[in-house]
């Protein structure tokens, strides 16, 4: 019979097309994964994968094997969370995404509380862009992720708890910052630099300032820390979410935050799981854990 541990393994290979990445993401040696796959391929009496020294690929049949194998996996592990729900809340094992214009600035909210009022938890959290947290979400790598929407969670659950605004970041020195608020058609002057593709962040910006994406807005950096380090040395200004004004802006006396006077929230932050998590009473708890903790920043500031 095949093992869920041998899924694991295939669907780690199917991920990464490659036995010596995938075995190392599986934390085995790639001897021991090569050996568990060509076992589960004897089982079921036909190659899953076909490889050589330079490829690997899926075989057709290999494919249908690897779709039931995703259902199986997930739901398995579903079955182990909804164990550990029932012997009291935020106990176990919780995997968690979130994307990097969120994650600095939420962790050191949400770590302390979490520490102290549920020390049976074993939380891991996971860096990455949208698209592959939803892709992991999705296959039952990562039992939930924290998303800014609005983005595409076709398949999954979304469960909003935090909305904001934009602020433009400055140099001191820059005329703008005489300003109180700005309109996004008074930016064209501002030399402003955003993330590069492939954070939502920056597609948000450039929905609420009504920018092209092919437009001269590209330069921009890695992250947001990256960005407010080119303003300070005064090259130009950004955009950063109003969670990030604590951490990046207020520390920093060579550098102003202007609100910025388009239609909002310009965001909302959301919980995404899969339809069938049986965790959902833990993000009802993180939700509003998260959510107490931004309105004390808000009220502090």
């Amino acid at each position: 019979m095949v093992s869920l541990k041998q899924i694991r393994y295939a669907l780690a290979v199917e991920e990464f097309l490659h036995f010596k990445k995938a075995a190392e993401s599986c934390a085995i040696s790639q001897s021991a994964l090569s050996t568990a796959i060509t076992d589960m391929e004897k089982q079921l009496g036909f190659a899953v994968f076909e490889r050589d020294n330079k490829k690997v690929l899926i075989t057709p049949l290999g494919k249908q094997v690897l779709t039931y194998a995703k259902n199986i996996y997930v739901q398995m592990n579903d079955l182990t969370s909804l164990a550990g729900q029932m012997l009291c809340p935020l106990s176990g094992k919780l995997s968690m995404g979130m994307i990097p214009t969120i994650a600095p600035f939420i962790l050191p909210l949400m770590l302390p509380p979490i520490k102290a009022n549920y020390p049976k938890l074993d939380l891991t959290v996971e860096e990455d862009q949208s698209h592959v947290l939803v892709r992991k979400v999705l296959e039952g790598q990562l039992d939930c992720a924290i998303l800014a929407l609005p983005y595409d969670c076709t398949g999954l659950l979304s469960f909003s708890f935090w909305q904001e605004n934009f602020f433009l970041v400055t140099h001191k020195d820059d005329l703008l910052t005489k300003k109180q608020c700005i309109k996004a058609k008074e930016l064209s002057s501002s030399n402003l630099m955003l993330l590069k593709d492939g954070h939502c962040f920056k597609d948000h910006a450039l929905k609420v300032c009504g920018i092209e994406s092919d437009s001269a807005y590209e330069a921009g950096g890695t992250s947001l820390s990256t960005l407010i380090q080119l303003v300070a040395g005064n090259l130009g200004t950004t955009l950063v979410p109003e969670m990030a004004l604590t951490q990046l802006v207020s520390i920093n006396p060579s550098l102003s935050a202007i609100p910025i006077d388009e239609p909002g929230p310009h965001r909302a932050i959301a919980f995404i799981v899969r339809p069938n998590y049986p965790g959902l009473k833990n993000i009802e708890i993180l939700k509003q854990l998260i959510r107490d903790e931004l309105d004390d920043l808000n009220n502090k500031n």
